[in-house]
This record gives structure tokens, C-alpha cells and sequence, in this order.
């Protein structure tokens, strides 16, 4: 399925393409639900963090400094400092040191995956990621809102809201469990619609009675169709339909939705005339529509009719710049995580994304009884979590390699095939590997 965003070829610049910046992150302050910031990089060659009595910043030329209210952090502790193109974390002098990925350093290359702790307070580092404004101070907010530090996921959110006081139909991506059905309410709380919020999951629809379901039937227009029943297509008249898994609709069902958008009119099973509904449909599936569309078993008119607006949500791996703003919605605010149990948090995989965080958090502040929250409130799984293991790249020559063709050849991953004798395809396997971003070398 298309997504609302667009990403750049490796080997392609245009005058209107959007500027890319340096971001620092902020996702979790002192062990505490204090939502997160973002400042960008822009201009900037050093980066001084320190313990403040405020969450702040100051700029005096190409250096920045950022307090934070971490008691655990001294009032000097860290730097980054950017070296060609990239950035090394380096101790200023703390008392206890920091930690890349969980493992203690003096000085260390920082990659975008990597999250840097310094007492209870975690960092990360983004390179090449889409601009915005020069900083951002996200503080507990009511849950139910599209919170997010990702320049990227926030311009599609912006975007979301503006189109959902319209008609137009939304259609949701992204992985099982990354809160497709939250980001719908969203759409409908932001519509202004009278009606009722109705979520249908296709899925769990029962064979054979899909379309009784969803358009309704009369009485007598079958075995066991002892009443009038309106269909959940006719509830959400003035309101919002929300067919989540849309993928798993049926292919009868799908021409009868088809007909319903189009004409807006939705005729039980078993009447003789249709009735007027006012539809508004927001639509959601973990699976790739278009592939349905090539194998056959989904309509590509129907597709066209429900894609409207797109956006994909990114599973929680992707997000781990807003677990403080994911924390600060979830937890009660004087909720507190020690540094290990915090560390776990952000080391976890989250297989089953942010509908597994809500339930952890839930389990782990019921445990606590308004303790501290430690390993202990935590299952063995995320207990046990470690971060994966990337070799460091300063000691890797194949890198340092690709480093030095980058800079001679502005970022131009095709010269630099040429220059090594081997296919592009290849070196753009090694760029990822090694997290290389080629936008950062280009004059």
C-alpha cells in the first residue's frame, strides 16, 4: 500500500526537495512521564548536555547546550560533537558516565539506532530526516491524541487532521497492533460528525452473514431473520464507519461496499429499495492492499475508492523516539523508572507494538501500587531485553572505505560502485549496513 510520505533515491536530488537536518531527541527525562523534545542539528557542531533545573536549551554560534532536570545526571555530562559526517558522544566529565545501547563508553560513534543514556535521561540521534521547526517541547497530553516527536510521522498527522474535517476516506497502514483503531477515533473526534463512532472488524465477521451484518436485512429475508436490523453501514449514518482488516473483506461484500460509496445508499438483504446514508468510511489493514489487488482477491476499484488519504503507522521499534510521549499518556504522572528498567523498555523489541505497551505499562503500575517502577513489575521478556549488538564502525576499514568515496563523490552511491568495481545494489547493502546516509555528503 502507498504511503503518504516519499523517500528519496539514494542517487537523486531535486531543487523541491524537502531540506534535511540533524535532530537530537530528547524521549525520556530523568526516568519520568515528561513527554519528550526535539531540537534540530541544523548549524550545529557541538552539543553540550547537563543537569538543569529546567527542560531548556541555549545556542551561542554552532554549539548548543541542553539542561535537563536529572538529578542522576551531572551538571556537565556529555557531549556530542559532530565529526565529518558524524557524530561522536564523548564524556564531559560526569560522574557516572554514559551508556550507548547499555554499555558504558568514554567517547563513541553515534548512529541513528543507537540510544544514549546519561543518568535516567535517554537520547537519540537522527541524521538526514525531514525538516521542521528548530525545536519541539512535547508535555503530557490527553491520550487520544496523534502525539509524536518524528518529523516525518507528524507532518502526516498534521495532514491527517486538516482532511479529516472533510468527506474524504482514510485508509490506514501499518502493523498489527500499532494503533490503527486509536488514529480512526482520532479522525472522528477531529470530523465534527454528530454520529457514532462504528468499528467493524472484517475479520471476525460470520461467514455467510458478512453482508447482513454490515447492510443490514429485514425480516424474514432468511433462516433466523426474526427482525428489522438497520446494519452497521446504516449505524454510522452521520458518523464513522471504521472497517478494520479491511483485507480480510470478502469479494460478494466488496462490490456491495463498492456500490454503497459510490452511490451513497445502502439497501438491506431482502428490501425492495435502498436508503440514504451519510458515509464517512476509515478504512485499516496490516496487509498490502496492492498485493491483493495482483493475486485477485481484492477490488482495485474499491481500493481507489477507500484511498483517499493514506498513512502508514511505523511499528513501535521504529518509534522509540516517543516512548517518554507514549509514557506520558499511558502512566500516571508521578510514576518513576529506575534506570534499568527504563533501559529495558527501550531495548525491547515490541513485537506486538503499542498495543503491547499499553498492556505492560497497565500491568507494571498495578504491580508497583505507586512504587517504583523496576524489572521486577516487567515479564522476563522485556526484563531480560538487550539491545542488538552493531559492530563499531570506527574499526571497520570496508566503512572507513566507504566513507572516504562518499566524500569524494558527494554522496553519488553510483561512482562509488564504479570506483570499487562492484554493482550498485551491493553498495547500497553496505550504506545500510553500516547506517551510512549518502544526502549527508552531497555539496
Amino acid at each position: 500500500m502507498a504511503s503518504s510520505t516519499q523517500t528519496l533515491p539514494l542517487d537523486e536530488t531535486s531543487d523541491d526537495a524537502p531540506a534535511r537536518v540533524d535532530h537530537l531527541y530528547l524521549a525520556l527525562t530523568a526516568g519520568k512521564p515528561l513527554g519528550g523534545a526535539r531540537w534540530s542539528l541544523d548549524g550545529i557542531d557541538q552539543v553540550e548536555i547537563g543537569r538543569g533545573p529546567t527542560r531548556s536549551i541555549r545556542r551561542t554560534g554552532a554549539s548548543l547546550r541542553v539542561d535537563v532536570p536529572d538529578p542522576h545526571m551531572s551538571s556537565a555530562h556529555l557531549r556530542f560533537e559532530r565529526e565529518r559526517a558524524h557524530w561522536v558522544a564523548v564524556d564531559a566529565g560526569s560522574r557516572n558516565g554514559f551508556l550507548v545501547n547499555g554499555a558504558k563508553q568514554d567517547r563513541a560513534v553515534v548512529m541513528d539506532h543507537d540510544v544514549v543514556e546519561a543518568g535516567r535521561s535517554f537520547f537519540l540521534l537522527r541524521t538526514g530526516e525531514l525538516a521542521a521547526q528548530p525545536a519541539l517541547d512535547l508535555v503530557p497530553r490527553e491520550r487520544g491524541t496523534l502525539a509524536t516527536l518524528d518529523p516525518l510521522l507528524a507532518s502526516a498527522f498534521d495532514e491527517l487532521l486538516r482532511v479529516a474535517v472533510s468527506g474524504i476516506p482514510v485508509l490506514i497502514g501499518g502493523p498489527t497492533g500499532a494503533g490503527k483503531e486509536r488514529v480512526a477515533r482520532t479522525i472522528h473526534d477531529a470530523s465534527r460528525r454528530s454520529g457514532a463512532f462504528v468499528p467493524v472488524n472484517c475479520g471476525a465477521l460470520p461467514a455467510g452473514l458478512v453482508e447482513s451484518e454490515l447492510f443490514g436485512h429485514k425480516r424474514g429475508a432468511f433462516s433466523g431473520a426474526i427482525a428489522d436490523q438497520p446494519g452497521l453501514v446504516a449505524s454510522s449514518s452521520g458518523g464513522t464507519l471504521f472497517l478494520d482488516e479491511i483485507g480480510d473483506l470478502p469479494a460478494p461484500a466488496q462490490a456491495a461496499l463498492l456500490r454503497v460509496l459510490e452511490e451513497h445508499e445502502v439497501r438491506a438483504v431482502g428490501a425492495s429499495s435502498a436508503v440514504h446514508v451519510d458515509l464517512r468510511v476509515v478504512a485499516a489493514t496490516h496487509r498490502d492492499l496492492d498485493t491483493l489487488v495482483e493475486d485477485g482477491t481484492f477490488r482495485d476499484d474499491l481500493v481507489a475508492r477507500l484511498a483517499g488519504f493514506e498513512i502508514e503507522l511505523p511499528p513501535l521499534a521504529e518509534r522509540r523516539v516517543d516512548l517518554g510521549v507514549m509514557l506520558a499518556e499511558l502512566v500516571p504522572p508521578t510514576t518513576q523508572l529506575s534506570g534499568v528498567a527504563a533501559r529495558a523498555l527501550f531495548a525491547y523489541g515490541w513485537p506486538r507494538n503499542v498495543r503491547e505497551l499499553v498492556r505492560v505499562l497497565e500491568r507494571a503500575v498495578a504491580l508497583a501500587g505507586g512504587a517504583e517502577l523496576g524489572l521486577a513489575h516487567f515479564s522476563e521478556d522485556i526484563a531480560s531485553a538487550r539491545f542488538v549488538t552493531v559492530a563499531a564502525p570506527a574499526a571497520d576499514a570496508r566503512r572507513d572505505e566507504l566513507v572516504v568515496l562518499l566524500e569524494k563523490h558527494h554522496g553519488n552511491v553510483s561512482k562509488v560502485a564504479v570506483e570499487l568495481g562492484r554493482v550498485r545494489q551491493q553498495v547500497q547493502r553496505w550504506i545500510k549496513r553500516y547506517g551510512l546516509d549518502p544526502e549527508r555528503y552531497r555539496s
